[in-house]
């Protein structure tokens, strides 16, 4: 017979295992801190476990463990599933956080080899955590979160590699949500704006020409969030099985009518001199970067 989700959408926090990739930093680390004070044990995993280290030492006596992973290889999360299973006993919660920004350009100026290295992280990253995981998701009828971006539904122009990644993240998530409810398992995909962390400040705030382009955009795209915000939307979403989660809701509407915004953002993009004017600047830094 087939397992169907609990009546009750409830899913408390307390004494579950939830692994968290990238988590030695930014939002994955403050999602484990959210996390370890509602009672989840957590894995930090990180391709720097001095970062991971530290942020398990924050947390709760016994409710923090750091273990390194590098998750563009499929063997090195799959040894943090072990470690996990080793100290923890199983896994109930995956949540498949690590990413990168990349560089700012235009396609005409980025080489072949950085979208790559976008898609490798972003991507075949999150495909290696999901994978490594699943079989521990679906014995505890737990939990898969995908951390997506609203510019899985906006135009990219300028961040294409991270858009089209995000994108990717996002048909994972919706899927899995689907192949996941026979076995009494479930996917939540998380969408957020720009949030306050070093990936942003590194990728954003420190390039000029990235900032005149967001800046010619809907001022609504600028909004930003702390990355406590989102942890809570996390382990809200987690806690209440949700499907998706999105911050801030001002974006909810924009992503229900995407099919209808989506073509009409994109034609006055196109027409908008001010972005012309940013991404040809984008365009000239990038040509520098590569000469």
């Amino acid at each position: 017979m087939t397992p169907k989700l609990p009546r009750s959408k409830r899913y408390p926090l307390s004494g579950k295992v939830v692994l968290i990739t990238g988590a030695g930093r930014g939002l994955g680390a403050a999602t484990a801190s959210t996390l370890a004070d509602r009672g989840a044990k957590v894995v930090i995993a990180d391709i720097d476990l001095a970062s991971a280290q530290q942020v398990a030492e924050t947390l709760p006596g016994g409710r923090g463990l750091a273990v390194e992973c590098d998750v563009t290889r499929l063997e090195s999360v799959q040894e943090a599933v072990r470690k996990t299973h080793d100290v923890f006993g199983g896994i109930d919660v995956v949540i498949a956080n690590a990413g990168i920004l990349g560089r700012g350009g235009t396609m005409r100026t980025l080489p072949p080899a950085e979208v790559n290295q976008v898609m490798s992280v972003n991507v075949a990253g999150v495909v290696n955590t999901v994978s490594a995981t699943l079989e521990s998701i679906i014995s505890s009828r737990g939990q898969v979160v995908l951390v997506s971006s609203v510019f899985a539904f906006i135009n990219g122009a300028g961040a294409i590699p991270y858009a089209m990644s995000k994108a990717a993240v996002e048909q994972l998530g919706r899927g899995l949500g689907v192949e996941l409810a026979r076995h009494g398992a479930s996917s939540m995909t998380a969408y957020f704006s720009l949030i306050e962390t070093d990936m942003i400040h590194q990728g954003i705030d420190a390039n000029p020409h990235v900032q005149a382009l967001l800046s010619a955009m809907p001022k609504f795209i600028l909004k930003r969030i702390a990355p406590h915000t989102a942890a809570a939307a996390i382990a809200d979403g987690i806690e209440s099985r949700k499907r998706a989660v999105l911050v801030p809701g001002r974006w909810r509407p924009v992503a229900a009518l995407r099919g209808i915004a989506g073509p009409a953002t994109d034609a006055t993009l196109t027409r908008n001199e001010n972005v012309r004017h940013a991404l040809a600047q984008l365009e000239d830094a990038g040509r520098l970067d590569v000469n």
